[in-house]
């Protein structure tokens, strides 16, 4: 599926996120910037890179549904179904606001009671998560449009971040994000 570069690409960067730094890497529509959300200096790094209050709350990505139970509470709620049942289409990315665990740390959802999730068909970052996840946003600084390949990652971060040059997965606009129990399109 991939080849031996891409490979090779994929593995360091799955060693980065293990070490705590924060790396870029190709989505469906956009470069996000992420890294082991259960490392709190490597969110802050990600966060103080953005320029993004840390109030406000990151995305979590996963490849699989089972590697978001310790961070939300989707299973057996009256709108789970909903959710995994959006999640099987390959042709859009949607990200649910939903309840958080008692153990998902603050600095992942900020002041909220819930947490923005989403599991993404994008082969690179399935790679990525494998049976982890992910943080997942923009790579880009607070106001400025998002990062659509290495080089423009580049300009905004210097060296700062590592980039995984690959192909976005060919959607138009960053994920929709919706409230679960309220069922509102809040991007």
């Amino acid at each position: 599926m991939f080849d031996k570069r891409l490979l090779e690409q994929i593995s360091e960067a799955r060693l980065r996120i293990k070490q705590g730094d924060v790396i870029a890497y190709p989505t469906e529509a956009v470069y996000g910037l992420g890294c082991d959300p259960l490392n709190q200096k490597a969110v802050e790094h990600l966060l103080a890179l953005k320029q993004r209050p840390q109030s406000k709350g990151l995305i979590l990505i996963a490849a699989e549904v089972k590697a978001l139970d310790q961070f939300c509470k989707l299973q057996h709620q009256a709108w789970s179904q909903k959710i995994l049942d959006s999640w099987k289409q390959a042709d859009q990315a949607i990200t649910w606001v939903i309840p958080k665990t008692d153990i998902c740390p603050s600095w992942i959802s900020g002041i909220h009671t819930s947490v923005a999730v989403r599991l993404s068909h994008h082969p690179i970052v399935q790679a990525l998560c494998g049976d982890t996840v992910l943080v997942s946003t923009s790579a880009n600084p607070a106001t400025l449009p998002p990062a659509k390949n290495c080089q423009q990652v580049m300009d905004y971060f210097n060296h700062h971040v590592w980039c995984l040059e690959a192909a976005l997965g060919g959607l138009e606009n960053p994920s929709q994000i919706w409230d679960a129990q309220t069922d509102q399109r809040l991007r």
